[in-house]
């Protein structure tokens, strides 16, 4: 594609061969891939949670695949130190000289798998570079691309042998996305399609084209910010979050980040149906993935079992929605 401004309707399908082509590979999950795209054009990144085996890791390759992307892979451990996902200054004895080298998060997607089974000293390290897209080794900063982009994965709480994510790590991420346990329909298919392969399925294996480069991905995110996000749309968002601040059965409500985020990821949602303006039903669909990871249940609310979501969506259904 030439340098020219990309219009909404390109961004959308642009999206359309994005999902045609992970869809190669990947059975079922259309929000969460949906949701990948969303974070891909309005810079945010992605934790996906859900037992192992359901395609996690898998997603993010054919995700990758599609776009063209430099990616690399982090294998989080126990033992996995932050100079393993930084890099490190060696001294050269040739040249009397330190010399750079560069971890793995110099990259432009990032694959952090099973980020919470390594110790929140190691997981901080992420910190800096989810947020201001540099890493600072030795008092030097190095800039990480534009685009860059964690998905990271992680197995539920209720797991062995992993770490809670603190809460700020958490507050990094755009979205945190649950994939559950595919359909029987879905299961049935993913057994027809790679159960008669010879170990585990691999990406490169799937016919997965290339359908975008940096560039492309660029002039994309650069269209989301033409859609217009009205006065009365920014108060709807305004107030949902400051709600969430409000209710008996949340300890913990979202911070201004999370609703400068959920306008931001409503932009994107936005530009995927080719529209250059925001609905309230974009921030509605948003809600959960957004504020999910950023709020904690009242000690009360434990108690009596009560789920995150379902507040959320209690907290949509109650705040009053512009018309």
């Amino acid at each position: 594609m030439s340098d020219k401004a990309m219009t909404l309707a390109e961004v959308s399908q642009l999206a359309a061969q994005i999902r045609g082509q992970v869809g190669k590979a990947i059975v079922g999950q259309t929000e969460t891939i949906d949701a990948l795209l969303v974070a891909l054009l309005a810079q945010g990144h992605v934790l996906l949670e859900g037992p192992p085996g359901t395609a996690k890791t898998f997603l993010a390759q054919c995700f990758s695949a599609s776009l063209g992307l430099e990616f690399k892979r982090i294998q989080f451990t126990p033992d996995l130190m932050p100079g393993d996902i930084l890099g490190s200054n060696l001294f050269n004895f040739q040249t009397s000289q330190f010399t750079l080298t560069r971890g793995p998060i110099f990259t432009e997607l990032l694959l952090a798998d099973e980020i919470n089974r390594t110790p929140p000293k190691t997981q901080a390290a992420l910190l800096e570079a989810m947020q201001e897209r540099r890493v600072t080794l030795d008092g030097k900063s190095h800039a990480l691309p534009d685009n860059f982009l964690v998905v990271a994965t992680q197995n539920p709480i209720e797991s062995q042998g992993v770490y809670p994510l603190p809460e700020a790590q958490l507050d990094r991420f755009l979205f945190k996305l649950l994939v559950p346990y595919p359909s029987a329909a879905e299961e049935a298919k993913i057994v027809a399609t790679f159960g008669l392969q010879a170990g585990p399925p691999r990406a490169a294996d799937m016919g997965i084209a290339q359908v975008a480069d940096a560039k492309v991905i660029a002039a994309a995110a650069k269209a989301v910010k033409t859609v217009t996000l009205a006065e009365s749309v920014i108060d709807y968002v305004v107030r949902l979050v400051r709600a969430t601040r409000d209710s008996a059965d949340l300890a913990s409500g979202a911070s201004p980040r999370a609703a400068v985020l959920l306008a931001n990821a409503a932009r994107a949602r936005a530009a995927l149906e080719a529209r250059d303006y925001v609905l309230p039903d974009d921030v509605k669909a948003l809600a959960t993935p957004v504020l999910r990871h950023r709020l904690l249940l009242s000690p009360a609310a434990e108690i009596e079992g009560k789920q995150v979501e379902a507040l959320v969506a209690e907290l949509v259904e109650s705040t009053e929605a512009p018309r």
